[in-house]
């Protein structure tokens, strides 16, 4: 899961004076946010900083950023508005990410392994359609269902899209590439069989294909797990609703798992969260498992409990 952000003090001071956008687009200061975290806390990898609303604006859907989350003035909602929309080159449209990549690469020095990160169709295609986020997914779902060619459509530009910017950072130093579907979890089985696999799957043969293992994180997740395995991920991110164990016993061996501490644990306190990521370790056994969060970071986190979850599989 992404590890920079609100919650560290270093970050909100660069954040006072660069806004958002201009500091996913400077590879220096993206690449300086993406080493905060690893300097501060000694962590295992390195998320690069970035959004995965970055392609979209590629693709030419321009994003803004406010206070109420990302704004998408231009919502795509038929197939000419999906055919406006093109496929970019990703070193010619996001070179800003992969500079920063390359960069942080260096700096790291093998201290940790570097992970990049995309966002996943399904996902993407619901912000380009609502215009930006959502508690029903309603137009997405409007469209989905009345004009199922339409969505298709722009699954496939997304997917190829992504593809490419995924297969680029790898070349640019990535070690890992985790596809955030987030909001595929939103959907039915059977819409989730139809309108996330197959695009999720194209994502993660490229990425696999450029030479690096590929994780897969679906929010809410519980019902989707064979279907996630037909997409054909390394490691499948697993959210804080079901048992690690639950998960390894429907998946089998053949998959690492990551994941599953509720992020609100690292509200509480430093002995509470050690507690609870020794309880996934355990729940996840001995197959293969990367400790991590079931979402992201909340901006509430006190230091001392991101500190305590990083520490909880160095001590006995």
């Amino acid at each position: 899961m992404r590890q920079a952000g609100r919650y560290l003090p270093e970050y909100r001071a660069m954040r006072a004076n660069v806004d958002f956008l201009t500091l996913c687009k400077t590879p220096d200061l993206a690449a300086e946010v993406a080493l905060q975290p690893i300097e501060r806390f000694g962590m295992d990898g390195c998320v690069i900083f970035s959004d995965i609303l970055i392609p979209v604006e590629a693709m030419g859907a321009p994003v803004s950023f406010g206070d109420a989350g990302p704004k998408l003035d231009r919502p795509v909602r038929t197939l000419a508005d999906v055919e406006r929309l093109r496929v970019p080159d990703p070193v010619e449209s996001m070179p800003f990410t992969l500079d920063a990549l390359r960069l942080a690469r260096t700096a790291l020095a093998d201290r940790a392994a570097l992970v990049g990160f995309v966002g996943g169709p399904f996902t993407l295609a619901s912000y380009l359609i609502e215009g930006g986020g959502s508690k029903t997914y309603a137009n997405t779902k409007q469209l989905l269902y009345s004009e199922p060619a339409s969505m298709h459509a722009l699954l496939a530009k997304l997917a190829q899209t992504i593809a490419g910017f995924a297969a680029a950072q790898v070349e640019a130093g990535a070690q890992a590439i985790q596809v955030f579907d987030t909001w595929a979890g939103e959907l039915s089985p059977e819409a989730y069989e139809e309108f996330a696999v197959p695009y999720q799957a194209e994502v993660i043969a490229r990425a696999k294909r450029a030479g690096v293992p590929v994780i897969l994180f679906v929010n809410g997740c519980a019902g989707k797990l064979h279907a996630m395995m037909r997409a054909g991920p390394d490691v499948l991110s697993i959210d804080w609703r079901v048992e690690l164990a639950a998960v390894r016993k429907q998946v089998g061996d053949g998959v690492a798992l990551q994941g599953n501490v509720d992020p609100c644990v690292l509200l509480a306190t430093p002995d509470a969260v050690t507690s609870s990521a020794r309880a996934a370790m355990i729940s996840a056994g001995p197959l293969g498992h990367i400790l991590n969060l079931g979402h992201g970071v909340m901006p509430a986190t006190p230091l001392e409990c991101a500190q305590a979850f990083v520490d909880a599989p160095k001590s006995p």
